[in-house]
């Protein structure tokens, strides 16, 4: 889930340098379906309860825990497994048809029987509605739903797509009650049912509480009796909350100044650090068309001036890791074709040089885009501080403008920013989430960059190879070109992290690549 409006452009917050700490998790603490309700807070809004909409990490979390989808990811892994199916498999070796079988004996939370039916009006009224912030533009590939028999579900698509069932894994494979859901628009009371583990209650503004679905039949092993979820949380309120024990657990949002101040009170606070993986990224973009940052050659200068690590050291504390690539680490795919081009330490003569190539022998006048918060409380500080290392080099005349969430969106929009920060939390763990929806036809970067070789090539073929770790050679060298030509320049990968009072546990089986947070998992003594 990402730059959500097209893609997911899931707020990107930075993960925590300490280990996990003794104690959470450990399976002495669980309670059992009967066991406490646990009260998390988290700083992300919950923007959509329908699945037809909802393209951001606050749905997600909602949907991932209230609806069911065919497939799941399990805890720690990256590979879908069977969740309201029984089996899933492609019935052809050119990857274009895909046959699912349901397990017996599904309902939905209000007792419905959910049918192969239900699953086809799901995907058909997603890509119906096609709804500017939803799913839907995760599915181009997909031209038809059908329904032989109550229990099977074939889902034929329009060209080769491997990578099909790790995206009707993720939340834009929820199933939906076609009795309780309009096909052509979106479900706007607040309202959800769905037939995963949890039921939602209650929604209104800034809380959603969830209690056991007693219907479910799946994978999940439910050891709590419910959540209850205080979203868009300030900042400073989700540190005063937890120092208060007016929540269990805080999810996203704490600054790396935050996790200092809790981790400097110590046993005196009562609460401990889990940290887990992540696949989360972040990238300065570049559009290509403006009349500065359009130059190769001033793109090239920021590359050589960009100091990562001092970035993570100062602004994240550790909190963070440098990025070089446009994969992440821990993603198959992965390489460090930034590293390998423009180098880890900055080079004012490489800048230079790069800058004299476009003839440009004065200082270039930038404007680096920020939005304050949706890319991780840091940002606008991030953005500064590498506005700062251009200016040093005596190259650059940077500064730092930020605007407010919506206007942002908009302003990208229209071309109206040179060089911007984007965020992505992936919807699926493949190297396809991190390249497709940059790179191929209508980009969520909205940055006004093609190459018909990643298009045309590339991004095709890696898509039809049923055989994930025979695609390394071509994400490697997509990514030698994305390095070459600069439409990006990443800048970090983050850590999942959340901050728990010391009576909860499980919380590291909710924090891995897949970006699945389990509510199921989570237990208080």
């Amino acid at each position: 889930m990402n730059l959500r409006n097209q893609w997911p452009v899931l707020p990107i917050m930075a993960g925590l340098a300490s280990g996990l700490l003794t104690g959470c998790g450990s399976e002495n603490g669980e309670s059992g379906s009967g066991g406490s309700t646990v009260v998390m807070g988290m700083s992300d809004d919950v923007l959509a309860t329908d699945p037809a909409s909802g393209y951001d990490p606050g749905s997600w979390l909602l949907f991932n825990n209230v609806f069911q989808s065919l497939l799941s990811f399990p805890k720690g892994g990256t590979e879908p497994v069977p969740e309201a199916a029984e089996s899933c498999e492609f019935s052809d070796t050119e990857t274009k048809v895909y046959k699912c079988t349901l397990k017996d004996g599904l309902k939905f939370s209000n007792g419905d029987e959910l049918t192969s039916e239900d699953v086809k009006f799901s995907f058909d009224r997603m890509l119906k509605i096609n709804d500017d912030a939803g799913p839907a533009i995760m599915f181009p590939m997909l031209d038809k739903v059908e329904t032989p028999n109550e229990k099977t579900v074939v889902f034929k698509l329009n060209t080769p797509d491997a990578t099909f069932p790790s995206k009707i894994a993720s939340g834009a494979g929820s199933i939906v009650d076609h009795r309780q859901y309009d096909a052509g628009k979106l479900r706007e009371d607040g309202e959800a049912v769905g037939s995963g583990p949890y039921k939602l209650d209650s929604f209104d503004d800034g809380e959603a509480v969830f209690s056991v679905n007693e219907n479910y039949e799946g994978t999940a092993k439910i050891k709590n009796s419910g959540v209850t979820l205080k979203f868009g949380v300030d900042q400073a309120q989700l540190k005063q909350d937890l120092t208060d024990n007016k929540i269990d657990i805080a999810y996203r949002g704490l600054s790396a100044n935050d996790i200092s101040d809790i981790e400097a009170a110590g046993s005196d606070a009562d609460v401990e650090l889990v940290e887990g993986t992540s696949a989360e990224v972040q990238h300065l973009v570049f559009n290509m068309d403006d009349p500065v940052a359009g130059k190769l050659g001033v793109r090239k200068a920021i590359a050589y001036l960009l100091d990562r690590d001092a970035l993570m050291a100062d602004v994240y504390q550790g909190t963070a890791t440098s990025l070089y690539s446009i994969i992440p680490a821990g993603i198959a795919g992965h390489n460090t074709a930034f590293f390998d081009t423009y180098g880890a330490r900055p080079s004012k003569a490489k800048a230079a040089a790069a800058l004299n190539t476009e003839g440009i022998t004065g200082k270039v006048k930038l404007t680096l885009w920020s939005t304050p918060t949706r890319y991780g409380p840091s940002t606008d500080q991030e953005l500064k501080a590498i506005a700062d290392q251009l200016n040093d080099s005596g190259l650059f005349d940077a500064d730092v403008k930020s605007v407010a969430y919506d206007q942002y969106e908009k302003d990208i929009a229209k071309g109206k920013y040179g060089v911007y920060v984007k965020g992505w939390v992936p919807d699926y763990p493949d190297a396809d989430n991190f390249t497709a929806p940059f790179f191929g036809e209508g980009n969520v970067l909205s940055n006004n960059y093609t190459n018909s070789t990643i298009t045309d090539t590339l991004i095709p073929r890696t898509a039809a190879q049923s055989d994930r770790a025979a695609t390394d050679n071509d994400y490697g060298h997509l990514q030698d070109v994305v390095a070459a030509e600069l439409p990006v320049l990443p800048l970090w990968q983050a850590k999942q992290y959340a901050v728990v009072r010391d009576n909860v546990y499980g919380l590291e089986y909710c924090l891995d690549a897949s970006t699945v947070f389990r509510f199921w998992e989570i237990s208080k003594g």
